[in-house]
């Protein structure tokens, strides 16, 4: 028998204020048509005064648990993926730990910006595999709101906040690709490229927490070729052909970087699962968000060969597969 790590139950959460593109007109050089054409985000959701990160993590988790018919009594560790944490430390996952009334079991963040959710479910696969763990929570949460400079209109119009969680759980399988759960992962950095996606502070450079900085043109065909090839490499690694898969989960960044890599995997776009509209970027919460949304539809059967990936600052990418 092997271990496995099953998605055992989705949630999310989203901020209250809705931002849409029209916001930006009266502030910048732009309008709704153009922002509309150039990425498919029609609007975003923004955190209100106040609320941090770990707040929208908590709620997001919650609902994960709630879905799971489990408590939080049943969580042996949470994994959380952000770039924008409430402090420089504790780790986020500490104050989702303590908002969730844990007092045992491990917590930590993972850091690697829009591919943190998926690195994040690869370390949570590992420890469950492993025998460390049986069920984890794993995060992805985000305030990027709190790092835009409001007059780059190449930026700030790309962004916004919300939380996605999923729990899971080890369970028995054969060892084969007919298994549930996570079959194969694939996580690559190159730090070549850090200038490529950055913020422009930080406690040992700047004293600061800085703002987002990106060469998108830059970004966008470096997504393109290493979102596919991940893509890829991982299928290869669970023993799977791109005719196998059911849906693909990318990472909410851009329409035209996730129609791009849906052809280059041959998969027609009814088989992608979309909610960059609705929630613009959301970085590290953009897969479990979609996750989430595309669970709570009932879009996902039992069986189904499901295909997340995901591209950030480091540059950072990588993609996980799952049967669900």
């Amino acid at each position: 028998m092997t271990r496995r790590s099953v998605i055992r139950g989705t949630g999310h959460y989203l901020p209250e204020r809705v931002v849409d593109n029209s916001w930006f007109e009266s502030r910048l050089d732009t309008t709704d048509e153009w922002i509309r054409s150039r990425t498919g985000i029609e609007q975003r959701h923004f955190a209100a005064e106040g609320q941090t990160t770990s707040d929208l993590a908590i709620r997001a988790s919650r609902a994960a648990l709630n879905k799971a018919g489990l408590t939080a009594d049943d969580i042996d560790g949470i994994i959380l993926a952000t770039s924008t944490p409430d402090f420089t430390f504790p780790a986020v996952a500490t104050m989702v730990q303590a908002g969730l009334g844990i007092k045992s079991g491990f917590a930590y963040d993972v850091q690697a910006v829009c591919a943190g959710f998926v690195f994040a479910l690869a370390n949570a696969d590992a420890m469950i595999r492993s025998g460390m763990a049986n069920r984890v929570l794993v995060i992805g949460a985000e305030t990027f709101s709190r790092i835009m400079d409001w007059t780059d209109r190449g930026t700030c119009v790309l962004f916004g906040d919300g939380a996605g969680a999923v729990v899971l759980e080890a369970q028995d399988g054969d060892g084969t690709k007919a298994d549930r759960g996570i079959l194969a992962s694939d996580l690559n950095s190159d730090g070549q490229y850090r200038d490529l996606l950055y913020v422009d502070g930080g406690v040992s450079s700047t004293g600061t927490a800085g703002q987002l900085r990106m060469q998108g043109n830059l970004v966008f065909r470096h997504a393109v070729d290493k979102l596919a090839k991940t893509a890829h490499a991982a299928l290869d690694k669970a023993g799977l052909q791109p005719d196998d898969v059911d849906w693909l989960v990318p990472h909410q960044a851009n329409l035209r970087i996730i129609t791009a890599t849906a052809q280059k995997m041959n998969l027609p776009m009814e088989n992608v699962i979309l909610t960059v509209a609705e929630h613009g970027n959301t970085s590290a919460a953009s897969i479990p968000l979609a996750l989430s949304v595309a669970d709570g539809q009932g879009r996902f059967r039992q069986g189904d060969i499901v295909v997340t990936e995901a591209i950030g600052g480091g540059l950072s990418w990588g993609s996980v597969i799952i049967r669900w």
